[in-house]
């Protein structure tokens, strides 16, 4: 059996057998141990400096989860702080290379840089590390084929 054939085998088994997973920063808002749930909250409602000030209380720089929240607020930011934003979707990937949420996301701010290489690169990763077609990648993918049909530029409202 061809390697992508089995993995899509394999990985259409999976989804049948442990049920649809959550994106990696769409858990919802709070559990009791849940730390990130105020910040999580925060995101969702668009405020972006609150969701900084929560991640930065929590502090849990040894988290991807923690790092990948961090970076995606300081990115919404206005101003964003892009260089910020790349150190903790780095440091969320030497924690967890297949983390999907900072795949996306540092592709997203490599557009946003004028690095579509970088975000092709994330790309090929987040390829990689769904066992299906997933969300992440599917949006990559679009803000990717936006930035080329924009003539090379990040198309903002995303």
């Amino acid at each position: 059996m061809h390697p992508k054939t089995r993995r899509l085998v394999c990985s259409a088994f999976l989804a049948l057998w442990i049920g649809p997973a959550l994106a990696a920063d769409t858990t919802p808002a709070a559990t009791p141990s849940d730390s990130l749930g105020e910040a999580r909250t925060l995101i969702a409602a668009r405020n972006w400096s609150g969701a900084v000030q929560a991640l930065r209380r929590v502090n849990e720089p040894r988290s991807a989860d923690w790092n990948n929240l961090l970076g995606y607020s300081l990115r919404k930011m206005s101003p964003p702080d892009l260089d910020s934003a790349e150190r903790h979707y780095t440091d969320a990937l030497r924690i967890d290379p297949q983390h999907r949420g900072a795949l996306e996301y540092s592709g997203e701010l490599y557009l946003m840089k004028g690095d579509l290489a970088r975000a092709e690169q994330r790309l090929t990763a987040l390829d990689k590390a769904c066992f299906l077609p997933c969300e992440e990648f599917t949006d990559l993918k679009k803000a990717v084929q936006a930035y080329k049909a924009n003539g090379n530029r990040y198309v903002t409202g995303r």
